[in-house]
């Protein structure tokens, strides 16, 4: 079994910023929404892997090389719209989604966003 941080993602259990792909958060109220944020890199893939994914395109099966630049690129743009977040002083982030691209065959561009907002427990 692989390390799920090697091909996984997502947050830990003690994150200081909740990220949802939600609207909302049962058992939480929205008391201000701050606004879009984000957090992108660009990754380039270096020589041996794109040498070793031509080569395995020709036989089929997983590009694990890929996958974990792809995983890392996720966590980076993450980390970072979580950054900007906490910058902006909230502490979730609402309708949370990834976006990827190539950008301009040097590399691939992932952005992490979603609406940043300050919540609170609802009491009953």
């Amino acid at each position: 079994m692989a390390n799920i941080d090697e091909f996984g993602g997502g947050q830990r259990p003690d994150a200081q910023v909740l990220v949802v792909t939600t609207n909302d958060i049962p058992g939480f109220r929205v008391d201000h929404v701050i606004g879009e944020v984000f957090g992108l890199t660009v990754r380039s893939r270096h020589i041996g892997s794109q040498i070793g994914a031509s080569l395995k395109s020709l036989v089929g099966g997983e590009l694990r090389g890929l996958t974990k630049t792809l995983v890392e690129s996720r966590n980076e743009a993450m980390e970072r719209l979580v950054e900007q977040t906490k910058a902006r002083g909230g502490n979730a982030v609402l309708m949370f989604r990834f976006d990827v691209t190539e950008a301009a065959d040097a590399g691939t561009e992932v952005c992490a966003y979603g609406t940043a907002v300050v919540i609170s427990p609802v009491t009953p």
